[in-house]
């Protein structure tokens, strides 16, 4: 067992703050998209119920731009304490990300030099969070990763995630095989902590939708959740195309993707197919509609994570198409379809539908993820000498 893990008894339980500091520790939590929030929410909750700690939640990257908007849903439940513009709107691509990247470092230097918090968090693998661990890295502040050691190929996802591990101090990873992939990296093993993913937080307290939210959305049986994954547009309409098209017969709800390259092509494919889609749905509505599937037998289709986390732990069947979450811990609900071709994801289809579902366990904890790590945040101490000094234990 590694650190304090979720499966084993962590020597501060959820709940308890030992050695509790003079003051409490503010800790910078960093959010850049609708998507990542969902997973920091219990975390920001879990701090803001511990003495010890003082959060300070900023707002970044595509949460900044239209039409979403999306910081408004930040806003709206916690206190944002300062905002990171990075990606302009109407410009993807990698160049794009990467003169976003740097604006981000840049900035983020000035926030965190500014409120001087104790911790810095970040979540997974996007180019927010390389900008906020590479400042706080840089800038002599304490890092927490959480999510870290994952495997998913995603655009340049890989790269980030793992050297957002090498930038940071404190490791907080969501299961047994991501802590170990963390220690084979020459991380210090009691920095390195199996807290489970905060995404199956919270998931028991949110109901299935109701019937007038369900045929708001078109009562559907699948819901289709495509990323970009670097592509060019065309290429990447041309996938969405036939992933619509293999859907044919079933009533589909399609989810707008993200802002990685490649964006335009996904939105003009959905677009020009015309069936039933929504910009975005809040997290609640969004795991109440997941719940809803698993109750009627229904699907996810696409390369979300959400496919292999939270469906995994609500019993979800998914048909994971293509390369994005290439590598990533995948468990019984989840069949996979690596070549595009409309015939392949339409058969993946029909054997994730067909499904056992009852045999379907997640390997991402317990639903304590948030408590656990406001935990470790209050008991270690950041400002210990040596504490934000790296060095590689192989």
């Amino acid at each position: 067992m590694i650190g304090d893990g979720w499966a084993g008894e962590p020597s501060t339980r959820p709940g308890e703050f030992a050695d509790q500091p003079e003051r409490p520790r503010k800790v910078g939590i960093i959010t850049g998209s609708r998507a990542e929030f969902g997973l920091l929410e219990p975390v920001i909750a879990a701090c803001l119920q511990s003495p010890a700690l003082e959060p300070l939640v900023i707002t970044a990257g595509s949460h900044l731009v239209g039409p979403t908007l999306t910081y408004r849903e930040v806003a709206a439940r916690f206190e944002v304490i300062d905002r990171v513009p990075m990606q302009v709107a109407g410009r993807t691509g990698r160049s794009a990300d990467v003169e976003a990247l740097g604006k981000g470092v840049q900035r983020f230097g000035r926030v965190l030099e500014f409120h001087q918090p104790d911790w810095v968090v970040v979540l997974g693998d996007r180019i927010e969070a390389m900008a906020g661990a590479t400042a706080a890295s840089v800038g002599g502040f304490a890092l927490a990763h959480i999510h870290g050691g994952d495997r998913a190929e995603g655009v340049a996802d890989e790269a980030m995630r793992h050297a957002i591990t090498k930038l940071a101090h404190l490791h907080l990873a969501a299961s047994e095989q991501s802590g170990e992939r963390i220690l084979r990296m020459g991380e210090r093993p009691e920095m390195v902590h199996v807290v489970g993913s905060p995404a199956i937080d919270g998931l028991a307290s949110i109901d299935p939708l109701d019937d007038d939210g369900f045929e708001d959305l078109g009562s559907p049986e699948l819901v289709v959740l495509m990323h970009p994954v670097g592509r060019t547009n065309e290429a990447e309409e041309a996938i969405m195309t036939g992933v619509l098209a293999a859907c044919e017969g079933r009533r589909t709800l399609a989810l707008m993707p993200n802002f990685d390259p490649g964006r335009a092509g996904i939105v003009r494919a959905i677009e020009t197919w015309g069936g039933p889609h929504r910009l975005h749905l809040p997290r609640g509505q969004f795991v109440g509609l997941l719940k809803r599937l698993s109750d009627s037998g229904g699907a996810l289709i696409g390369n979300s994570s959400a496919a292999l986390i939270e469906a995994s732990a609500l019993q979800v069947p998914a048909a994971d198409i293509g390369p994005r979450q290439g590598g990533r811990e995948t468990t019984g609900n989840v069949v996979h379809a690596p070549n595009e071709a409309v015939e392949e994801i339409r058969a993946t289809i029909q054997r994730a539908c067909s499904l056992d579902r009852s045999a379907i366990t997640s390997p991402y904890g317990d639903g304590q993820a948030g408590p656990r790590i406001a935990s470790l945040l209050s008991k270690l101490d950041p400002g210990a000498p040596g504490f934000t000094r790296k060095r590689c234990v192989y």
